[in-house]
């Protein structure tokens, strides 16, 4: 089943189009929507599909709630009110059928879709059935659904664009060659030849499009819907939103709904829609696009008011009065018609046959290991532009060297200088991650409700792609930072001292990117994720144990919450022993353990210290994960 936005604008400009069994992409100035089918086979996606999809929808209702202010003596008052967006609506639609839905701005097509592809939450009412069964994971997981402003990652390629979609959604019975070869079909199908390797682009670059809202011209959508037709003809059911089609296109349509404010005014057969009208009074003297009149008139707009006067005395010439009669009209002589149709069209599946397909298709298409790798190549493609770019290398170098210059081979008699210099390694190793990591989830929180809502792939395989994908960018850049900034500032020169130091370094920060992970993905919203970072950073830096040693002990828990105090002793624990000794005076040497900084911190138990931060490192990463669960 395929649902869809097939958007034209006063050209005949096309948004989008769900193309059955697969993920439709938004159309740009490349000529082509992109679009890819699933099947069971590396031929022409036009082939006659294994799975057909009745889909009835009855009586739908939704209604929303929201908050109005009012103006009064001594202030304001707040009420709710209630906006019915969806009223009553009725349908069917079978296989190798194209339903197109019709209405202006705001008069709920794409709530309708929406509902229809089982993406819509909230006060929704009415049935909706597939096959006579309500909306599953089966059924998630054979239909294709692209919002009329469709998330794309920006650079990839059209062909790595499509090649790694057959790669997640195709099943596993055919081989990674079979699928090339069906994602060069879809393209040679689709005209998508000349921009095959051409990036997807985004509002920071240009890509395949001029710019986002550029569309087609009439030709190129005419070569979209004759492959949405065929797609049909497969024995797919398809279900798009239109503006304003042109005259052609719209007589490629087999049914009609027409929306105004959110109650249906007309459904049935595009091609009887003129008829209909014409027999309820709103006809008209000249040859018209179809597609106008029903906008017309979905706006209250008649085209012929003294027909319609002359058939109802009753009707008035404002929009409203137009409105009514329409919805008035429908009901009289469409509602129960098409009621008692859908009571006689029940799909007549057995039990049996309806508990194998859906056993059948429960099954993800991919393993959990062939999903992991596909996502971690997508991701690394993705992101092979940002993860090592110059201004994040030169930000964190320019600090190595700087602080190397500053703390330059400073002498083991200088033991507050090293101090400091071991505390400034805790602290920017353990907040630099964490403000990178809170961008990531919200922003892919789009593309991941996209994904996900088509049963593309698991999300523990995304969860662990997407972590162990940035793991050369974060371990790289501390990697080169310590290397240049420890052996400037003079540290212990014994290598395993180095690496043990190191290790704790990296630690650090994998348990910061977790924790900025989970603030990501708990809050979803960038500004809000960077707040709570900035108040948990401030907290964490002052109770390190550097800057208050003696802290009250009504608040002294604070630092066992902070990875960075964890970080600190460590790096101590590592640099200093116990026994050790500095020149505290000319000719006078104290004990290391003694020393003030260094004796509030201890240096003792430093495993206990190590599987602490094991433990935060695990739970943060956990604490993310069961958020992703709660997107939608």
């Amino acid at each position: 089943m395929h649902l869809g936005h097939v958007a034209p604008k006063p050209e005949n400009d096309v948004d989008g189009a769900v193309l059955a069994d697969g993920v439709p992409h938004r159309p740009d100035s490349c000529d082509m929507a992109l679009a890819y089918p699933v099947q069971n086979s590396s031929r022409s996606f036009l082939q006659r599909t294994s799975y057909p999809i009745t889909l009835k929808f009855e009586e739908i209702v939704y209604k929303v709630y929201y908050e109005r202010k009012r103006s009064c003596r001594g202030g304001t008052s707040t009420s709710t009110k209630e906006k019915t967006i969806l009223n009553g609506i009725t349908g069917m639609v079978s296989p190798g059928e194209i339903l197109a839905m019709l209405g202006p701005s705001g008069s709920g097509k794409t709530t309708l879709l929406t509902a229809l592809g089982g993406r819509l939450s909230g006060r929704l009412s009415g049935k909706i059935t597939y096959n006579g069964q309500p909306f599953s994971g089966s059924i998630k997981r054979r239909t294709g659904f692209v919002a009329q402003d469709d998330v794309l990652y920006p650079h990839l390629t059209v062909f790595e664009t499509l090649l790694f979609t057959a790669l997640l959604r195709l099943p596993k019975s055919l081989s990674k060659d079979e699928k090339a070869q069906h994602v060069e079909n879809v393209i040679a199908e689709l005209g998508l030849t000349r921009c095959r390797n051409s990036m997807i682009g985004g509002p920071l670059f240009r890509g395949i499009s001029d710019e986002p809202t550029s569309g087609l011209d009439s030709t190129t959508a005419q070569r979209i819907l004759n492959t949405v037709k065929g797609l049909a003809s497969g024995g797919r059911t398809i279900i798009t939103t239109i503006h304003q089609p042109s005259s052609r296109l719209y007589h490629m349509f087999d049914k009609v709904v027409l929306l105004s404010e959110g109650c249906p005014i007309y459904y049935g057969l595009a091609s009887a829609a003129l008829e209909y009208f014409s027999s309820i009074g709103f006809s008209t003297s000249v040859a018209v696009n179809p597609a106008d009149l029903l906008l017309d008139l979905a706006n209250g707009i008649g085209p012929d008011f003294q027909h319609a006067n002359d058939h109802n005395d009753n009707i008035q010439q404002d929009p409203v009065s137009v409105r009514e009669f329409l919805i008035s009209a429908y009901n009289k002589n469409i509602s129960t018609g098409l009621k008692s149709e859908l009571c006689s069209s029940d799909v007549n599946y057995t039990k049996e046959n309806s508990a194998r397909n859906d056993v059948k298709s429960k099954k993800w298409r991919t393993s959990w290991w062939h999903q992991f790798k596909i996502l971690l190549l997508r991701g690394l493609r993705e992101r092979r532009f940002e993860a090592f770019n110059r201004l994040r290398i030169f930000q964190v170098l320019s600090v190595a060297i700087l602080g190397g210059l500053l703390w330059w081979h400073t002498p083991s008699s200088h033991i507050d200088d090293r101090i400091a210099m071991l505390f400034f390694f805790s602290v920017f190793w353990g907040f630099y991650p964490l403000y990178n990591a809170v961008f990531t989830f919200p922003q892919e929180r789009n593309m991941l409700i996209k994904e996900r809502s088509s049963g593309m792939y698991r999300l523990s395989s995304y969860f662990l792609a997407r972590t162990v994908g940035d793991l050369p960018l974060e371990l790289a850049l501390p990697t080169a930072f310590t290397f240049i900034f420890y052996w400037m500032g003079g540290l212990k020169p014994d290598p395993a001292t180095f690496i043990l130091s190191l290790l704790v370094v990296l630690l650090s920060v994998l348990v910061s990117q977790g924790l900025g992970l989970a603030f990501g993905a708990l809050l979803m919203d960038v500004k809000q994720a960077a707040t709570l970072a900035s108040v948990t950073t401030m907290i964490f830096l002052i109770a390190g144990g550097y800057y208050v040693r003696h802290i009250p002990p009504f608040i002294a828990w604070l630092r066992y919450l902070s990875y960075s105090y964890y970080c600190y002793r460590l790096l101590l624990g590592i640099q200093y022993d116990e026994n050790d000794y500095y020149e505290c005076t000319k000719g006078a040497y104290c004990r290391v353990a003694d020393y003030p900084p260094i004796k509030s911190v201890s240096l003792s138990h430093l495993w206990i210290d190590i599987s602490i931060m094991m433990l935060m490192l695990v739970g943060y990463r956990f604490i993310a994960y069961l958020a992703l669960h709660q997107v939608r």
